[in-house]
């Protein structure tokens, strides 16, 4: 049995988990989310708490069981707290600004580069070296910041460009005389 697949989603007051044939729309006070599951998992739901179980011990039922409770479960988590991804900004001159909702970045190219943020994810800047994509979907904000960090990659000699934070960043030698 999948130890992941097995464990109950806990629903906290306030949100509401509908399933109807191949979706499960959960609305909390974030906002709603819907997402699209395999029809073949029994989705249960009884007393605040989700439970999924799969019909056969078959790989596919089995690989599925886990990724479908553990969509729910982030959807659950999207609603209610919301997630975050953190980027920094390393180098001289590299920074970054709020233009209304856009993110405007000024990492060593002759332009800026703005980006613009896609329904449901929102930017901060507390610091102009840093970054934070905020939203309810999780798969959304985890590209959006991957997106953000594809404008300046970090590079291995210096360190320059955008990171997330906390990321290890393997330096090189540079050439030698």
């Amino acid at each position: 049995m999948s130890r992941i697949g097995k464990r109950p989603i806990e629903v906290p007051s306030g949100v509401t988990v509908s399933v109807d044939t191949g979706r499960v729309a959960v609305v909390g006070p974030l906002g709603t989310l819907q997402q699209e599951v395999p029809l073949r998992m029994q989705i249960a739901q009884a007393e605040g708490v989700v439970t999924v179980t799969r019909p056969t011990e078959r790989g596919e039922d089995r690989a599925l069981h886990g990724l479908t409770r553990t969509l729910i479960a982030n959807m659950v988590e999207g609603v209610t707290r919301g997630f975050e991804k953190r980027l920094e900004i390393q180098g001289v001159g590299y920074r970054a600004q709020l233009k209304g909702t856009d993110l405007e970045l000024s990492v060593g190219y002759s332009h800026t580069v703005t980006i613009k943020p896609r329904t449901g994810i929102s930017f901060e800047v507390p610091v102009p070296t840093q970054v934070v994509v905020k939203g309810t979907d999780k798969q959304m904000v985890g590209q959006t910041a991957a997106e953000i960090r594809k404008v300046r990659p970090p590079e291995p000699y210096k360190g320059k460009g955008i990171r997330y934070e906390g990321e290890y960043v393997r330096r090189k030698v540079g050439k030698r005389a």
